[in-house]
C-alpha cells in the first residue's frame, strides 16, 4: 500500500523571531493565510488516500498540529521526544508504516516547500511510486532543475538514464558546493546535475535494510521503538531510546553510501517545477508580490522610501513598517523581537537565534 509521510520537525531557526518553539515556520499562516504544513497537506490531495498520509514532527507540536489539520487523525501523528535529525525520523516513521505492511511503499514529504503546479507535482511523484514498486530494492529520490548556481543546496550528480527512461540512477551526492563549482554544475545542465530536494519514495523495507546496513547504531533503537509503536509501553520505549540515537541526515548515512552500492539502486526522477524551499527569510520574499523597486511586506502596513529589494514582515497587523534608504535588507518585527540584517547574511539568523538564548534566555525563542 501507498503511503505519504511529511516530515514537520523543523526548528525553523533561521525564520526568526517569527518561527519560534510555540510557533515553528510549518505553523506560521504567513502564506496566503495558510501554513506551510498546510500547503504541503493540501498537495498530496489526490496522491493517496487521506487516511494514508502521515505527519511526524516533535512530540511538543502534537496538538497545535493536529489543530492546524483538522482532518488529521491522532493516530496518523508520529511524535518524536526530541529531534535526531533526518535519518531518524524517516527510519521511524518508514518502520512504523511497515510494521503491519510489510508492502508499505513511504514517499517522505517535508513541510517547508512550496512547488507548482501541485498537479505536475503528483503526477512526477507517481512515477516515483511505480519505480518503487517494480524492483524492492530501488530508493527513489527526486531532483529539481537549478535555476540559478546556488550554494546553499545540495547537488545530485546524474548516471545512466534508467531502462523506462522517467529517471536516473545518482551516480554522487554533492555536498553544498561553493559558487565557482555550482556555476560549473548549472553549465553542464539538468542532465547532469540537479537539486537535491530531500524528497523521497521506497519500500519501509528497503529503508531498514540500508539502515541496517549503512547506520548499524540506529538500526536497533529505530526497531525497537517501531516494535514498541501503539503498545502499552511505547512512551517510555521512545522516551528511553530516541535520544540516544545518532544524529545525522539521511543524505549522509543512507542515500551517499546506498548509490555507491550494488545491492542497492538509487534514482532521481527529474522534478522540472517550481520549486521554493522557504528556508529562510530571503526566500519567504520570493513568495511576496514585488513592488516596482523590488520591495515586499508582509502581515503589517509598511512604507519603504528610497529602498530596494527590502522585506518588511511583522507577525502584529495594527504594526507599522517603514524605513528609508534600505537596500537588500530584512525587517521582521513581533510583539517579543526585532531583527534587522542585510538579506546577504540571513544564513547567519541561525547562529544569533543561538546567542540570543544564550545570552537572554529561552524565553525570547
Amino acid at each position: 500500500m501507498r503511503y505519504a509521510l511529511i516530515i514537520a520537525g523543523g526548528s525553523g531557526t533561521r525564520l526568526w523571531p517569527m518561527s519560534t518553539r510555540d510557533l515553528p515556520k510549518q505553523l506560521i499562516p504567513f502564506i496566503d493565510g495558510k501554513s506551510l504544513l498546510q500547503i504541503a497537506m493540501e498537495r498530496l490531495k489526490g496522491l493517496v488516500p487521506d487516511e494514508q498520509i502521515y505527519i511526524c514532527a516533535g512530540q511538543s507540536q502534537r496538538q497545535a498540529m493536529l489543530e492546524n489539520l483538522p482532518g488529521l487523525s491522532p493516530e496518523r501523528f508520529i511524535g518524536e521526544p526530541c529531534g535526531r535529525d533526518t535519518l531518524n525520523a524517516v527510519g521511524l516513521g518508514s518502520a512504523v508504516l511497515g510494521k503491519d505492511d510489510e508492502n508499505a511503499i513511504v514517499a517522505v514529504f517535508t513541510a517547508d516547500h512550496i512547488i507548482t503546479p501541485e498537479d505536475e507535482f503528483r503526477q512526477i511523484v507517481e512515477k516515483g511510486y511505480v519505480l518503487a514498486e517494480e524492483r524492492p530494492n530501488t530508493l527513489v529520490t527526486f531532483g529539481i532543475t537549478p535555476t540559478h548556481p546556488a550554494t546553499g543546496y545540495g547537488y545530485l550528480q546524474l548516471g545512466e538514464p534508467t531502462a523506462c527512461g522517467t529517471a536516473s540512477t545518482v551516480s554522487q551526492y554533492k555536498e553544498k558546493p561553493d559558487l565557482k563549482t555550482a556555476t560549473s554544475y548549472l553549465k553542464a545542465g539538468p542532465e547532469h546535475y540537479l537539486w537535491n530536494s530531500g524528497m523521497f519514495v521506497w519500500r519501509a523495507s528497503a529503508l531498514m535494510d540500508c539502515i541496517r546496513r549503512f547506520a548499524p547504531d540506529n538500526y536497533p533503537g529505530i526497531s525497537e521503538v517501531a516494535d514498541a509503536w501503539g503498545s502499552l509501553n511505547c512512551d517510555e520505549v521512545l522516551q528511553r531510546t530516541y535520544p540516544t540515537l545518532q544524529k545525522i541526515s539521511v543524505d549522509y548515512a543512507i542515500m551517499e553510501p546506498a548509490s555507491d552500492d550494488e545491492r542497492t539502486r538509487v534514482v532521481a526522477v527529474p522534478m522540472p517545477l517550481s520549486w521554493l524551499d522557504v528556508g529562510s527569510w530571503p526566500a519567504f520574499a520570493q513568495t511576496l508580490d514585488h513592488d516596482d523597486d523590488g520591495n515586499t511586506s508582509a502581515g503589517c502596513m509598511s512604507l519603504l522610501l528610497d529602498s530596494n529589494n527590502t522585506l518588511a514582515a511583522s507577525s502584529d497587523p495594527d504594526h507599522m513598517i517603514t524605513a528609508i534608504g534600505c537596500d537588500d535588507m530584512v525587517i521582521i518585527h513581533t510583539p517579543n523581537a526585532t531583527l534587522v540584517c542585510k538579506a546577504n547574511q540571513a544564513e547567519k539568523i541561525k547562529d544569533l537565534h543561538k546567542q540570543v538564548g544564550e545570552t537572554f534566555g529561552d524565553q525570547w525563542l
